[in-house]
């Protein structure tokens, strides 16, 4: 799961990037109206928008009204000040899915942010299955033959990106961007230590991570 945070007060940007990180979404973060407007239309891989409605050098809304006039569907959880009631009602008619007023609870947050993102995703959407091996993608629990699989974030991040490419090579390189938040690096190297820990803990039966030398990783089906 990726998610896109607009939000120009750094502590709580950092709050929600920190909490959202550990619950192993992929983050990006930025600080006003523009950077957003610019990041949504270059980037169509965001799962949610987290979206503060009082940001610099061009509003919320504004955001928003562009990023559904080019037809993005994605979830959109705005943030409000607790008395902005008419802000609310506008991002709701926008297009908006759900809204926070603040203060509010990381632990709300998160609640919200998962129900958003089964949303988008649409029912059975969100269950990838590989042979043996089933990934819930709304709720991040990994099975094979019924029985949960022990999975680190990282593990989680890499897991997904692996099964909605099943089948086909995916590069280091992408790997690193999709498990990259801005400001955070992750080393080929890292990848390499996070691939050997998920054989381990899924290469079973029929599931297999093939290695293509000098190219990247491939999640492969052996036909038994």
């Amino acid at each position: 799961m990726r998610i896109l945070i607009a939000e120009d007060d750094q502590v709580l940007a950092d709050g929600l990037l920190r909490s959202l990180r550990a619950s192993g979404a992929a983050v990006d973060h930025v600080a006003s109206g523009t950077e957003a407007d610019a990041a949504l239309m270059t980037n169509n891989e965001f799962d949610l928008l987290i979206l503060d409605l009082g940001l610099p050098k061009m509003h919320g809304l504004e955001v928003l009204k562009k990023l559904r006039g080019r037809g993005a569907t994605m979830p959109v959880l705005i943030l409000t000040a607790a008395d902005a009631v008419e802000e609310r009602v506008k991002g709701l008619d926008y297009g908006a899915d759900d809204y926070m007023a603040k203060p509010f609870s990381l632990q709300e947050l998160e609640a919200r942010v998962r129900a958003l993102t089964r949303r988008g995703m649409g029912g059975a959407s969100s269950t990838i299955k590989h042979g043996p091996l089933v990934y819930d993608q709304a709720g991040r629990v990994a099975t094979i033959d019924g029985k949960m699989v022990e999975l680190s974030a990282r593990e989680l991040g890499l897991l997904e990106v692996l099964l909605q490419r099943a089948g086909r090579l995916v590069s280091k390189d992408q790997l690193v961007e999709r498990l990259c938040e801005w400001g955070e690096e992750v080393s080929n190297n890292a990848i390499e230590v996070y691939i050997h820990r998920l054989r381990k803990k899924i290469e079973k039966g029929p599931i297999r991570i093939a290695t293509v030398r000098g190219l990247g990783y491939c999640l492969e089906k052996i036909q038994q």
